[in-house]
C-alpha cells in the first residue's frame, strides 16, 4: 500500500474471506490487519476511500465483542485522515455512543476509543458542535465508571475542552460534574516500578482543571468542597482548599454568596485549630483568593456589597484576638486578617481601617517587650501588605492618617533593651523607609541616625547586622541622605583616634564601620564617596605597625568585595569601581615589593591572606566588565606584569622594575603578585583576549591563570601553538629536577582547562598523569589532583567567571579514563597501587549520577581489601571511610563482605590498618539500620577483642565503633 502497487480497497477485497468468516476470531484477526495498516498508511488514503472504510467500520461496531478492539483501532487511523468528508466524525462517534459498551473493554480498547474523541475534537470542532448537548451526553456514557488512570487523564483532558471551547453543556452540566466529580479527592498511589510514571499529582492537577473550568459547576463543586474540608485526611483538606483557590479565579460573586458563611466558618476553623503548617497555608490563601475574587466582582446599584460583609464578618471573628498578645489564638487571627487585607487595596483599606489603630493602641498599652515584639511584628505583616500597592496615596488612606504614631512606636522598638524587639523595628523600619512619601524628612534623618547607632553596637551583632542590611535596602531609595549623613559619621568614626584602654573596642568599632560602609554602598552615587574611604583606610592600616596588621588590611578587602559584588549590576558603578579600586591595589602591592629589602613575611601586604582578600575583590570587580571596558583595562593591567609598565598606576615613582616572571632571587616578592594577575585574567569575558617559582602559592595561581587563558582562547593554530610550547616547557620539569612539583601543578590546572571544553589534547594530557601515578614521588600528588580535574574551582574555571564548560564533561572523562585506572591498578606495583586507588575515588565519587561508577569503584575496593599488602589496605580502607555515608543504598548492597572485611582487619599486625579498620565498622552505623540489625550480634562480638588491644589508640576506636553498634535500633536513634 505504501509503495502505491496496492490500494487499500484491493486490500480489503483480498481479505474478503476472513472479513465474511463465520468465525469471530478470524473476522476479527481481519480486521486487525487491515486496522494495523491504515494505522501506518491513512495519510495516503483517498477521500473516497475513508467514506467505505468509515461505512464499513461503522457496520462493523456491531458485529461480536471480539472483533470491537481491531474495529476501534481502524476508526482511531481514520480519525486522523485530513480528507475526512463532512459529517463522517458526527457519523462515528454516534456509531460509537450506540453501539459500544465502552467501560465493558480493556484499558487499552477504552484508551482507543478517548483517542478518537480527542483526535476529532482537534480537528473537527464545528462538526462536534452540530451534535449540541448529544455530544456532551454521549462522552458521560463513555466515561461513566472508568477507573485507569491513563485513561483519566485523557478523559479529564477532554471534558476540560468541552468547558473551555464552549461545546454545550444543555441540560447535563450536574451529569457532567458529578461523572468527574466522583474521583475527588484523588486517592491513587502508583505501584511500584510504575512503567506509566503516573503520578497522584498528574491526576490531581489534571481533575482540578477541570472542576475550576467553569462557572457552572459552583452550586454544586462549593458543598463538595466544604464536606471535604471537614475531612479526617490532611490530603483531602490541601486537595479542597487548593481547589477552592483555583476557582476563585473564575468565579464572581454571584457563585459565592450563598455559600460564604460556611466557606468562612470552615477556613477560620482550620486556622485556629489545625496542627499542619501546610494546611494553615492552603487556608490563607484560599481566603485571599476569595477575597480578591469579591474585590473584583462588579457592582450594580442594587447589589449588596459582598467583600464589606464577608470582611466584616472576618473582623468580627478575629480582631478581638489582638487584644491577647499572650493567646494562642493572636497569630492566628492576624494571618488571616492579612490574607484577606492582601487581596486588593479595598480590602486593604478597609482592614487596616478597623486594625491599625487597634494594634497602635495595644502596643502603647503593653509595656512587656515580648507582648510589644508580637503586637509590632502584627503592624509588621499589615506595612508589607502596603508594599504591593507601593506609593501611599492619600486618599483613605489609614496608614498615612497614622503616620506620626506608626512612625513613634517604630523608632520606641529601635531603642528598647530587648534585641528580638529591635529586630522587628528594624525591619518595619525597612518596610516604612520603601513606602515612598511615607516617611516625612527629618524623620528620614531620624530614620538614619538609628542605622548608624544600631550598625555601630558592639555588644549585639544581630542588631548591628540587621540595621546594615537595612541601611543597605534604604539607601538606594535616599541616596542623597545616605551619601550625605550616614558615610560622614562613619568616616569620621572610622579615623578617629582612641587611647590605649580602649583600642580593643576601637578595633571591633572599625570593624562595624567598614562592614557599615560596605552594606550602604548599594547606590552608584554612594559607592563614589565609600570607596574612597575604604581606600585611605587601607593606606592607614598598611602603614601602620601593630600586631594585627594583616587582619585589618584583610578585612578592608572583605567590604570592598562586598561593595564590587553590590556594584555589579550596575555597569556605571562597576566601571568606576574598577577602575579606582583595582589599579589602587595593584599600586599598593607593587609599592610593596620594592620598598626594602626585609623577609617576605615581614610585608603585610605580601601575606598569602592577604593576597587570597584581594584576589577575591579584583575578580569581582572584573566578572561583570562588559567586553569594551574589560579590553581597556587589560591594555593597562597585562603590560604592567609582563612588560614592567606602571605609567597608569597611581602614585607610581618606584625605584626599581616590576618583573614578575623574572627568575630572579630578588624578585621573589614580585612572583607572588602573579595571583593577582590570575583574578583579573581568570574573570575576563571569553571574547576579551590577553595576549614558574619556587614558591607553591606562586605556580598554583601562574598555573590557574595561564589555565584561565587557555579554557577561554578560540580555537585554532593560535591555542594549538601556545599548548604545545607549554608541553614542551612542562615534560622536562615532570622528568627530573627541582621543579617537578610546580610541572605538575601547571600540567593539572591545563588538564582541568582542556577537559572542561572537551579540547582534543586533553586526552594525551590525562594520559600523562596516569603514567605519573606509577611514579613514587608525584603518584600520591597526582591522585589527589583527580579531585581538581573533576570537582568546581571556587576562583577560576566555572561559568561565573565566563569559562567554556561543556555539560557532562565529568560522566566523559569517566567513561575514557575509568577502565585505564583500573587496569593501571592491576598491573602496579603494590607501593603505588594506593595511588590508582584514590585516583578512583577521587573522580567517580564527584559524578552527578554515580550509581553505576561508584557500583565499579565498589567492587575494586573489596578486591583490594584483599590485598596482602599493608599499604594498599590502608589507602583502601582510607577511601571507604567518607564513601560508607555518602552512598548508603550502594554500600547496603555490599554489607555482608563489608562486615567480614573490616571485621577480619581489625586484627592485622599493622596498628595503622587496625584503626582504619575499627573507623570503617563505626562508619558502617551511617546505613539504614534494618540492612544492619542481622550483623549488630556478630559485630558487637567480633569487637570485643580490640578492646584488649596493646596499643591505646586501637583501644579508643574499637570503644567508639562497639558503642555505635550497641546503640543500634534502640528508640529515638
Amino acid at each position: 500500500v505504501k509503495d502505491g502497487s496496492w490500494t487499500v480497497l484491493q486490500l480489503v477485497e483480498a481479505l474478503g474471506s476472513c472479513l465474511e468468516n463465520a468465525d469471530p476470531r478470524t473476522r476479527g484477526r481481519g480486521i486487525q490487519l487491515l486496522s494495523q495498516v491504515l494505522l501506518q498508511c491513512y495519510s495516503l488514503l483517498q477521500e473516497k476511500e475513508v467514506l467505505h472504510l468509515v461505512l464499513f467500520y461503522e457496520n462493523r461496531l456491531q458485529d461480536h465483542h471480539l472483533v470491537i478492539p481491531a474495529v476501534l483501532q481502524g476508526l482511531r487511523a481514520l480519525s486522523m485522515c485530513e480528507v475526512l468528508s463532512q459529517g463522517l466524525a458526527v457519523s462515528v462517534l454516534k456509531a460509537i455512543f450506540q453501539e459500544v459498551h465502552v467501560q465493558s473493554l480493556l484499558q487499552l480498547d477504552r484508551h482507543t476509543v478517548y483517542s478518537i474523541i480527542t483526535n476529532f475534537m482537534d480537528t473537527r470542532e464545528e462538526e462536534l458542535k452540530s451534535l449540541g448537548a448529544d455530544f456532551t451526553f454521549g462522552f458521560i456514557q463513555v466515561m461513566d465508571g472508568e477507573k485507569d488512570p491513563r485513561n483519566l487523564l485523557v478523559a479529564f483532558q477532554i471534558v476540560r475542552d468541552l468547558i473551555t471551547k464552549n461545546y454545550a453543556l444543555g441540560p447535563f452540566v450536574e451529569e457532567l460534574f458529578e461523572v468527574t466529580s466522583c474521583y475527588f479527592p484523588i486517592d491513587f498511589t502508583p505501584p511500584p516500578n510504575d512503567p506509566h510514571g503516573i503520578q497522584r499529582e498528574d491526576l490531581i492537577l489534571s481533575l482540578r482543571a477541570v472542576l475550576a473550568s467553569t462557572p457552572q459547576f459552583a452550586e454544586f463543586l462549593l458543598p463538595l468542597l466544604i464536606e471535604k474540608m471537614d475531612s479526617d485526611l490532611q490530603s483531602a483538606k490541601l486537595d479542597s482548599l487548593q481547589t477552592l483557590t483555583a476557582c476563585c479565579a473564575i468565579y464572581g460573586q454571584k457563585e459565592l454568596q450563598e455559600f460564604l458563611p460556611s466557606l468562612w466558618s470552615s477556613l477560620r476553623r482550620e486556622v485556629f485549630q489545625t496542627a499542619s503548617e501546610k494546611v494553615e497555608t492552603e487556608c490563607l490563601a484560599a481566603l485571599h483568593a476569595l477575597s480578591a475574587c469579591l474585590s473584583c466582582s462588579v457592582l450594580s446599584s442594587d447589589t449588596e456589597d459582598l467583600l464589606d460583609s464577608f470582611l466584616s464578618s472576618i473582623l468580627q471573628d478575629c480582631r478581638h484576638h489582638l487584644c491577647e498578645p499572650d493567646m494562642k489564638l493572636v497569630w492566628p487571627s492576624a494571618k488571616l486578617l492579612q490574607a484577606a487585607a492582601g487581596a486588593s487595596l479595598r480590602a486593604y483599606h478597609h482592614v487596616t481601617h478597623s486594625v491599625l489603630p487597634l494594634l497602635l493602641e495595644q502596643y502603647n498599652k503593653h509595656l512587656q517587650s515580648s507582648q510589644r515584639r508580637t503586637i509590632l511584628e502584627m503592624l509588621l505583616g499589615f506595612l508589607e501588605l502596603q508594599q504591593k500597592w507601593g506609593h501611599v496615596e492619600e486618599d483613605e488612606n489609614t496608614l498615612l492618617l497614622l503616620q506620626a504614631p506608626v512612625c513613634s512606636v517604630v523608632f520606641s522598638a529601635l531603642t528598647d533593651p530587648s534585641v528580638q524587639l529591635q529586630l522587628v523595628g528594624i525591619r518595619a523600619l525597612t518596610v516604612l523607609g520603601s513606602l515612598q512619601g511615607f516617611v516625612s524628612p527629618s524623620d528620614l534623618e531620624l530614620v538614619v541616625d538609628h542605622l548608624i547607632r544600631l550598625a555601630l553596637c558592639e555588644e549585639d551583632s544581630q542588631s548591628s547586622e540587621a540595621a546594615m542590611e537595612a541601611a543597605g535596602s534604604l539607601a538606594p531609595i535616599y541616596p542623597k541622605v545616605f551619601s550625605g549623613r550616614m558615610v560622614p559619621r562613619l568616616e569620621e568614626e572610622l579615623q578617629s583616634e582612641r587611647d590605649e584602654e580602649s583600642s580593643r573596642n576601637h578595633c571591633s568599632l572599625r570593624q562595624c564601620c567598614l562592614q557599615a560602609l560596605a552594606a550602604v554602598s548599594t547606590h552608584t552615587s554612594i559607592v563614589r564617596e565609600t570607596v574612597p574611604v575604604l581606600l585611605q583606610h587601607l593606606r592607614k592600616v598598611q602603614k601602620g605597625s601593630e600586631a594585627g596588621n594583616v587582619q585589618d588590611i584583610v578585612s578592608v578587602c572583605q567590604s570592598l568585595h562586598r561593595v564590587a559584588l553590590q556594584c555589579q549590576q550596575d555597569a556605571e558603578g562597576c566601571w568606576y569601581y574598577h577602575q579606582t579600586v583595582v589599579p589602587c591595589l595593584l599600586a599598593k602591592v607593587q609599592a610593596a615589593t620594592q620598598e626594602s629589602t626585609h623577609p617576605l613575611l615581614g610585608k603585610a601586604l605580601l601575606e598569602e591572606e592577604v593576597l587570597a582578600a584581594m584576589v577575591a575583590v579584583i575578580s569581582a570587580a572584573t566578572t561583570h566588565l562588559s567586553p569594551e571596558l574589560a579590553a581597556q583595562s587589560v591594555a593597562h593591567v597585562v603590560p604592567l606584569f609582563l612588560d614592567g609598565e606602571v605609567s597608569f598606576l597611581p602614585q607610581n615613582s618606584f625605584p626599581c622594575s616590576f618583573q614578575p616572571f623574572e627568575d630572579r632571587e630578588h624578585l621573589e616578592a614580585q612572583r607572588r603578585l602573579v595571583a593577582l594577575l590570575m583574578a583579573f585574567v581568570c574573570c575576563l569575558p571569553r571574547n576579551v583576549r590577553c595576549c614558574s617559582g619556587n614558591c607553591p602559592f606562586t605556580a598554583t595561581t601562574a598555573g590557574k591563570c595561564f589555565a584561565g587563558l587557555v579554557n577561554k582562547h578560540p580555537a585554532g593554530q593560535q591555542l594549538d601553538e601556545i599548548l604545545q610550547l607549554a608541553v614542551n616547557r612542562m615534560e622536562p620539569g615532570l622528568a627530573e629536577g627541582p621543579r617537578r612539583m610546580q610541572a605538575l601543578t601547571l600540567l593539572l590546572w591545563v588538564t582541568k582547562a582542556l577537559v572542561l571544553r572537551y579540547h582534543p589534547l586533553s586526552s594525551h594530557l590525562t594520559d600523562k598523569l596516569l603514567g605519573l601515578l606509577g611514579d613514587a614521588e608525584l603518584g600520591p600528588a597526582v591522585a589527589d589532583g583527580f579531585s581538581l580535574l573533576m570537582a568546581e574551582s571556587p576562583d577560576v574555571l566555572h561559568k561565573g567567571c565566563h569559562a567554556d564548560v561543556r555539560i557532562m564533561f565529568r560522566q566523559r572523562f569517566f567513561t575514557d579514563n575509568v577502565p585505564k585506572l583500573v587496569q593501571g591498578f592491576h598491573g602496579a606495583g603494590p607501593d603505588v597501587k594506593a595511588n590508582y586507588l584514590k585516583g578512583l575515588v577521587q573522580g567517580c565519587w564527584l559524578l552527578t549520577s554515580p550509581v553505576s561508577s561508584h557500583s565499579q569503584l565498589l567492587s575494586l575496593l573489596l578486591e583490594a581489601l584483599s590485598c596482602s599488602d599493608h599499604v594498599v589496605q590502608l589507602s583502601t580502607l582510607s577511601c571507604l571511610q567518607p564513601l560508607l555515608p555518602e552512598a548508603p543504598q550502594i554500600m547496603s548492597l555490599h554489607v555482608d563482605t563489608l562486615v567480614t572485611k573490616f571485621l577480619s582487619l581489625t586484627s592485622s599486625p599493622t596498628m595503622a590498618v587496625r584503626i582504619a579498620a575499627l573507623r570503617c565498622a563505626h562508619a558502617l552505623t551511617s546505613l539504614p539500620t534494618t540492612v544492619l540489625l542481622p550483623y549488630k550480634a556478630r559485630v558487637i562480638r567480633a569487637l570485643a577483642r580490640p578492646l584488649d588491644d596493646k596499643k591505646r589508640l586501637v583501644r579508643k576506636e574499637a570503644v567508639a565503633a562497639r558503642g555505635e553498634w550497641f546503640l543500634l535500633g534502640s528508640p529515638g536513634r
